[in-house]
């Protein structure tokens, strides 16, 4: 007899498992039979419910549909979380998960790439392809997970993005000429919105060599939080400390920044050197 799993017990591709198989053996189907449904292996199907595989967009939406789950939702959004928990290094999902999608402000430093909130989605697959003994499904994972984020902008109060990025990072290739033509297109789009500011800052800026960050202003009165970023070891914290220090740099590298209609300008300027 199948016990029903606990919703708050284990990550979320092991309760994505539990469920499936406690759904499939309530409605006494057999891995085989759910595969036929699914359309895959049952090898496939075994590797689900024992959570050594990452379920597809096709697989959650199939699985509702046949279980009728929770409203029809609830493979789909498990989904989302573990799209969300695989889409970076484990101290970096605090703050995809819990900081930036509740922001009233957000202001990002970028001296190297263009933020990834504001990634297209093959730019971000670049990014992620030259990454040391990545796996394909490694680079699927983190490129859909880099693309939920940007869910962010399109929420009903969406946040005020504040994004400053050194100039010379749109000549920075990644892929192609296509990739980099489509890229500077999509910040052009984003800075169309009433609520995000892109402004670009002279390459000669030293207060912005020690690397990217972003602050997060939170709801209620609740202290800013600070994401800085490193290959190795990210620090996500609320100390008063480091928050005035990473205030007072990202207004000491904003000194540095063009306005934003010559930003804009400058982004389409170099948009058009990429053919």
């Amino acid at each position: 007899m199948s016990v029903e799993p606990s919703p708050g017990q284990g990550s979320p591709r092991a309760r994505f498992g539990a469920k499936m198989r406690h759904l499939r053996e309530a409605a006494q189907l057999s891995q085989a039979a759910v595969a036929s449904r699914l359309g895959c292996t049952q090898t496939q199907v075994s590797r689900l419910e024992a959570a050594t595989r990452t379920p597809s967009k096709s697989d959650a939406e199939k699985l509702d549909r046949l279980f009728d789950s929770e409203g029809g939702a609830y493979f789909a959004t498990l989904r989302q979380r573990i799209i969300a928990s695989a889409g970076g290094p484990i101290w970096f999902r605090g703050w995809a998960e819990e900081i930036e999608p509740h922001a009233l402000v957000l202001r990002s430093w970028d001296p190297l790439l263009i933020p990834g909130l504001l990634q297209t989605e093959s730019y971000a697959r670049h990014i992620f392809i030259q990454e040391p003994q990545i796996t394909p499904e490694q680079i699927r994972e983190r490129t859909e997970a880099r693309m939920l984020r940007r869910g962010v902008l399109d929420r009903e109060n969406p946040p005020l993005v504040l994004v400053l990025i050194d100039a010379g990072v749109l000549r920075r290739r990644v892929g192609g000429p296509e990739v980099m033509r489509d890229q500077l297109d999509y910040l052009l789009e984003a800075a169309q919105r009433p609520t995000v500011s892109i402004q670009l800052v002279d390459p000669e800026c030293l207060p912005g060599m020690a690397g990217p960050f972003m602050i997060a202003e939170q709801p209620d009165n609740q202290p800013d939080t600070i994401h800085a970023d490193s290959p190795v070891q990210g620090q996500i914290t609320t100390n008063h400390e480091f928050v005035i220090s990473i205030r007072k740099r990202y207004e000491a590298i904003r000194l540095w920044a063009y306005p934003e209609r010559v930003s804009l300008k400058m982004i389409e300027e170099v948009k058009r050197e990429w053919t």
